[in-house]
């Protein structure tokens, strides 16, 4: 079963928490933009899942993606480790403003689990590096049996976190949100490194919707159900995020899953033209390849 897929949406309230009184201070104290820089594409490029997505005869899935996107949540750093060779080759295939949002390998996060991962870290660091100024944040997503027990670990593996490299953090244990542990621990070692704290959205795992920042960078995981209240999820999210901009938010990362990942260009180009709309971000809307422009507002 994937991670939070439930068999039927409709018995799940999707409402937002409201912010946590951190992420309030946390936006007032850091430096205001004009505007944030707002990143926002889906967790795959390949062909076989956004299907009618790209064009007949396309050669090159990440070339075309990038000239619809500005970014990738790039999940395939999980699975593999990658030779420099083909690092290099996302950066030179892709255009000027596009950024890559890795996966820390899971040899470091799940097999591993921190422990004596310090090597593993840096020849992942050492790869990852290649793709130069299209690196935008890389993301730790932890296993879900990693647990507050844990703690001093994962302390220890983010106090040494080096801070030429962006990091966000998420924790799918209940016990680091559920009351049981002192999440202010966590929060402040998170605001200390400037590392930002992933809000994983999903319709079977309500638990981890903790909507508490811990830098003026947001980085949100939205796993959509494949049914109609996708898009009403989305406008709340749209409401949410225009709160943050108007509290002055510096970056803002999101990026769209589906259990069917064709529909995930359509969500995004959804939220894109939302967001165009008011505030009035000016990002480029996704275009399919069979019908033109796929952003419609519902």
């Amino acid at each position: 079963m994937k991670f939070g897929k439930i068999e039927d949406a409709g018995e799940v309230s999707f409402d937002l928490p409201a912010d946590h009184a951190d992420t309030t201070r946390i936006l007032a104290k850091a430096s205001k933009p004009d505007k944030p820089q707002v990143y926002l594409g889906c967790a795959k490029w390949n062909k076989t899942d956004l299907k009618g997505f790209y064009p007949k005869g396309t050669k090159d899935e990440l070339a075309y993606y990038s000239t619809q996107f500005n970014s990738i949540e790039l999940n395939a750093t999980f699975y593999n480790n990658f030779p420099v060779t083909t690092i290099e080759g996302w950066h030179d295939k892709t255009g000027p403003d596009f950024k890559f949002f890795p996966k820390i390998h899971q040899n470091i996060s799940h097999r591993k689990r921190l422990k004596d991962a310090a090597e593993l870290t840096s020849v992942y660091l050492d790869g990852i590096a290649h793709l130069q100024e299209k690196l935008g944040m890389l993301f730790l997503q932890m296993p879900d049996n990693f647990a507050p027990k844990n703690w001093e670990i994962l302390k220890e593996y983010l106090s040494v976190w080096p801070s030429g490299f962006p990091l966000a953090v998420e924790l799918r244990n209940e016990g680091w949100y559920d009351g049981s542990w002192d999440t202010g621990l966590l929060c402040e070692l998170l605001e200390e490194k400037n590392i930002a704290h992933v809000i994983c959205d999903v319709a079977g795992r309500r638990d981890l919707l903790h909507m508490r920042l811990t830098s003026p960078t947001a980085f949100v995981r939205y796993n959509g159900a494949n049914v109609a209240s996708d898009y009403t999820r989305l406008d709340d999210w749209y409401e949410r995020l225009k709160e943050w901009i108007s509290q002055g938010i510096q970056n803002i990362y999101f990026f769209i899953h589906q259990n069917l990942e064709e529909e995930s260009p359509l969500l995004a180009a959804y939220l894109i033209q939302k967001l165009n709309a008011d505030p009035g971000l000016g990002l480029h809307v996704p275009q399919s390849a069979s019908t033109g422009q796929i952003g419609i507002f519902k």
